[in-house]
C-alpha cells in the first residue's frame, strides 16, 4: 500500500534523509499545503519538476521532509525548515481538489550501504575538490567546521548547496550509496569548473 504525500515541486532543490533544508513559502497553493501539513502529520514531499509546463512533469524520486521549524509571517507566508526522513518513488499522481498536488508514493528502503562512511581517500578527494570549487566560485567556507562534519552530512550539504543543474541534483538524490554520491559530486564540481574556464577563455579581449 502506498503512502499519500502532498508534494512541493521545486527545481534546483533536493533534500536527503537526515539532512535539513530551509524554504520560504509564498505561493498561495504551497501556503495551503504547509497549513494542511501542520494540521496533519507535518510531512510534505519535496520533488523536482523534470520539465516545463503546468502542471509540470515530475521526476519519479523525491524526499519526504518533516516541518521541523516554522515561522508564520503576517502576510500568510512561511519560513520553514524541512528535516529529511526518507526518499520516495511516485507510484501515481492522485486526482485531488486541493490547490496543491498529491501523489501515492512508495518509500525507498535505505540499506546499510547507503549510510556507510567514506574511505579516507574518498573523503580527501571530496574535500580537495570542494576547496578548489569553492575558491573558483568565490564561496567563503569555514573549512575547520567542514572537517568536523561526518561523511554523509558533508556529501549531502555539497549536493544541496552547490549550483548544479536540475539533472545533476536529481542524479545525486537518486544515488543509492554514499561513495556513489561522493564520486558524482566530485565529477559535477569538476565539470562546472571546466565549463567556467571554457566560457572565460571564449570571452573577447
Amino acid at each position: 500500500m502506498g503512502r499519500r504525500i502532498a508534494i512541493f515541486p521545486l527545481g534546483g532543490a533536493i533534500l536527503f534523509p537526515r539532512a535539513h533544508l530551509p524554504l520560504h513559502i509564498f505561493e498561495p497553493r504551497y501556503r495551503a499545503m504547509v497549513s494542511d501539513a501542520m494540521a496533519r502529520d507535518q510531512r510534505i514531499g519535496l520533488i523536482q519538476p523534470s520539465g516545463p509546463g503546468e502542471p509540470a512533469p515530475l521526476f519519479s524520486i523525491g524526499c519526504i521532509g518533516r516541518i521541523a521549524e516554522i515561522e508564520a509571517l503576517e502576510d500568510g507566508r512561511f519560513n520553514i525548515i524541512l528535516s529529511g526522513e526518507a526518499r520516495f518513488r511516485i507510484a501515481r499522481e492522485l486526482d485531488v481538489t486541493t490547490m496543491f498536488r498529491q501523489v501515492e508514493a512508495e518509500l525507498i528502503e535505505e540499506d546499510d550501504i547507503s549510510r556507510t562512511v567514506l574511505a579516507p581517500s574518498e573523503r580527501a578527494a571530496l574535500e580537495g575538490e570542494a576547496k578548489i570549487f569553492a575558491d573558483t566560485l568565490g564561496y567563503a567556507v569555514e573549512w575547520d567546521a567542514v572537517q568536523s562534519l561526518d561523511d554523509e552530512t558533508l556529501v549531502n550539504a555539497i549536493a544541496q548547496i552547490a549550483p548544479f543543474d536540475i539533472a545533476g541534483k536529481q542524479a545525486l538524490l537518486e544515488a543509492d550509496s554514499l561513495p556513489e554520491r561522493t564520486e558524482l559530486a566530485i565529477q559535477l564540481m569538476q565539470f562546472m569548473r571546466r565549463e567556467g574556464r571554457q566560457r572565460g577563455n571564449a570571452r573577447p579581449h
